[in-house]
């Protein structure tokens, strides 16, 4: 037995739980599905961050265009992860995770879109390249591996219902829009009465899934997936913006009391904190671009989608 073994250490596995020998023999000690995936997805989650757009979205460099055009990519995101959930809601490795009249998200979003686009909105969007690859990973997966959607499921609401009504604020003071919450449905959970509660229920939900070792596995690459096909739809945004005309910002914005808060509420800080034991530069960031209108919209459009990526901190 190696002296790490005999003194109690184990190691961390790339795939979740740990690792120790036992009898010369490397052992993986599995432990909770939500635990694999978030320590699964922790690299693609920095590489995510660290992108041109993301950290362009943290200097407060967007153009409302591109708010629009990041509801569109939900719109179809989730008309087709829903359609799938539909599909899938009496398969057994699904069935628990089905909360169709708490979480979908495709209607609310569709009158977002009307709201920005107006009554002939369905002809005036369209599938991007990078979001049509993300949705056709969807619907292969649900028609023939559906397991494999419990990690886009958890990925996405798990992530909106973490930030969102934080940002539903934001949405509305950047955005001027009235105050009965008209453009800003994606974030509204209406018949979740605590966020809090309902993760924990969701969490527990999941962890209680019949799962191999193998599948587990396969659901942590899936989700690792998941992450990249977002960074595709940010690089993709990222070109379509230099196209755009150069928005003008403020060098130094005024403080605004009003948009300061409690640090522990920014979804940054809550990322990075649980990530690596504590760093709020990343929220201060954050904050510095909502005292900023033209700041503000950025957030507001893009935190939505980063949410899903900050998800796997928030556990």
């Amino acid at each position: 037995m190696s002296e790490d073994a005999a003194n109690g250490k184990s190691h961390s596995a790339k795939g979740g739980g740990a690792m120790y020998e036992e009898g010369g023999v490397t052992v993986l000690r599995t432990s909770d599905l939500s635990e694999m995936l978030a320590a699964g997805t922790r690299e693609v989650h920095e590489k995510a961050e660290n992108s041109e757009f993301v950290q362009d979205f943290l200097r407060g460099r967007i153009r409302k265009e591109l708010f629009k055009l990041g509801h569109v990519a939900l719109y179809f995101t989730y008309s087709a992860l829903e359609e799938e959930m539909e599909r899938n809601k009496d398969h057994p490795q699904f069935a628990p995770l089905y909360f169709p009249h708490e979480l979908h998200r495709r209607e609310s979003l569709a009158r977002d879109v009307q709201y920005f686009f107006g009554d002939d909105w369905q002809n005036q969007i369209s599938v991007s390249p990078a979001t049509e690859r993300y949705v056709h990973r969807i619907h292969h997966i649900g028609q023939n591996d559906p397991v494999l959607l419990v990690a886009h499921a958890y990925t996405r609401y798990m992530g909106d219902l973490s930030g969102g009504q934080v940002l539903r604020k934001v949405a509305q003071r950047a955005l001027k829009l009235p105050a009965d919450g008209e453009g800003l449905s994606f974030y509204e959970f209406e018949n979740i009465h605590s966020a809090k509660a309902f993760k924990q229920l969701y969490r527990s939900r999941m962890n209680e899934l019949e799962l191999d070792t193998a599948t587990r596995e396969r659901l942590v690459e899936e989700a690792v997936r998941a992450f990249d096909f977002n960074i595709e739809i940010f690089r993709e945004l990222e070109e379509f913006g230099k196209t755009l005309q150069e928005d003008v910002f403020d060098a130094a914005p005024a403080h605004d009391r009003e948009v300061q808060g409690d640090v522990s509420r920014c979804p940054y800080h809550a990322a990075k904190n649980a990530a690596s034991g504590g760093s709020s530069y990343i929220c201060q960031m954050a904050q510095t671009v909502l005292r900023n209108p033209s700041g503000q919209v950025l957030l507001a459009a893009w935190i939505a989608a980063l949410a899903g990526l900050a998800a796997w901190y928030l556990m």
